[in-house]
């Protein structure tokens, strides 16, 4: 059973910066061969797709973060990352990442709170 792990949440003002990072127990043949993605959930919304990335680095970002996010993926260290920019009070969520078909069991999260 593959486990995720989330981290790099925090408090942050708003225009800050932080980038996330999720690891995968899997093994990095198997996560090579993974779409993965960033998720989102705020209290009282439903969980929403963020940014994707294929296995060969094709990448989409909601219209929300475009322009604003990076993902990116190690896949020799199993992660993949999310780098989030001029960070607004609307990107306060819990952050979580899994495969695009929620194949993998959801890890903790982590959370991210943007507030002066």
């Amino acid at each position: 059973q593959v486990q995720l792990v989330e981290s790099g949440g925090g408090l942050v003002q708003p225009g800050g910066s932080l980038r996330l990072s999720c690891t995968a127990s899997a093994s990095s043949f198997r996560f090579s061969f993974a779409a993965m993605g960033w998720y989102r959930q705020a209290p009282g919304k439903q969980r929403e797709l963020v940014a994707s990335i294929t296995p060969g680095n094709n990448i989409n970002y909601a219209d929300s973060v475009k322009g604003r996010f990076i993902i990116s993926r190690d896949n020799a260290k199993t992660t993949v990352y999310l780098r989030m920019n001029s960070l607004k009070p609307e990107d306060t969520a819990v952050y979580y990442c899994n495969r695009d078909d929620l194949s993998w069991p959801w890890g903790q999260g982590t959370q991210v709170t943007v507030s002066s």
